[in-house]
């Protein structure tokens, strides 16, 4: 499944697109985006939990739902509240929906919702996708995984390696749909003039290393790239759903380079219960 990419212009550059892998029937994986005006880009990943059903009809409703609401938001409450507020009403929907549906009980979702405008980015998260940001040949993760594995190594207990290896090491500790009010986290932080956002979902990082993902994303359009993520995964017979959106900032913000930018950046991540 390809997301419409939409046209270039001067601000940005943005695809999204959806694959279902190698070794699974359906895709679970859901994207879309949404373009407020020329400057301003929302845009949201889902990775679908409790079987093919389930998992596809959480994901397209956390999507879906999540950028409707955030439409209907007042634009005084500003893009971080807006998305805030849209994702938890993603949520809710997706929680009611499970109780109502006895089919549809265990379903559930990651999700990796991110608004781009002025130059900042405010993302609200829940779970394992993951969003990255690259600027110059750096690459750091800014979102935290939700699951067992992701504690484990933020608490010292496990190497990364070893997680990235681990047979529960999508075990998730929070997702969308299963309480009813949804446990996020959200991320804000300044853009300068080329810096590349990378947001996937685990069959994408599951195969490739960062420092893979940061070099096959250096060259060529967004959708050029998104492809070329896709493929490279692919080729290594990747045993899940893989989704990605790319995008590029191409016209100049307001915020110079700061030093050591990646540890600043870091500094300003906060959870919110």
């Amino acid at each position: 499944m390809a997301a419409e990419s939409p046209e270039p212009g001067e601000a940005f550059d943005l695809a999204l697109l959806s694959d279902v892998g190698k070794t699974r029937e359906q895709n679970e994986d859901y994207c879309g985006h949404f373009l407020e005006g020329s400057e301003t880009a929302v845009i949201v990943v889902a990775d679908g939990i409790g079987g093919y059903e389930g998992g596809q009809i959480a994901s397209k409703m956390a999507v879906e739902t999540t950028i409707a609401a955030y439409r209907d938001g007042p634009e005084a409450w500003g893009p971080s509240k807006r998305l805030y507020r849209a994702l938890q009403r993603a949520n809710l929907e997706i929680h009611e929906r499970a109780l109502t549906v006895p089919e549809l009980r265990r379903m559930g979702t990651t999700a990796t919702a991110v608004v781009i405008s002025n130059g900042f980015l405010h993302a609200a998260h829940v779970g394992d996708c993951r969003l990255y940001l690259m600027r110059g040949r750096q690459i750091k993760q800014m979102s935290r995984d939700h699951t067992w594995v992701g504690e484990r190594v933020r608490l010292g207990l496990m190497t990364a390696q070893q997680a990235r290896n681990h047979p529960d090491r999508s075990a998730l500790q929070r997702c969308i749909g299963h309480e009813l009010i949804a446990s996020i986290d959200r991320v804000s932080f300044p853009l300068i003039q080329g810096d590349r956002i990378l947001i996937c979902s685990d069959g994408l990082y599951g195969e490739l290393e960062d420092p893979e993902m940061e070099a096959l994303s250096r060259g060529g359009s967004a959708e050029d790239i998104s492809q070329t993520l896709i493929n490279t995964a692919n080729a290594r017979g990747t045993r899940d759903n893989l989704t990605v959106a790319f995008f590029r900032m191409l016209q100049a913000t307001s915020h110079p380079q700061p030093r050591r930018w990646h540890h600043r950046l870091l500094g300003r991540f906060k959870t919110v219960g």
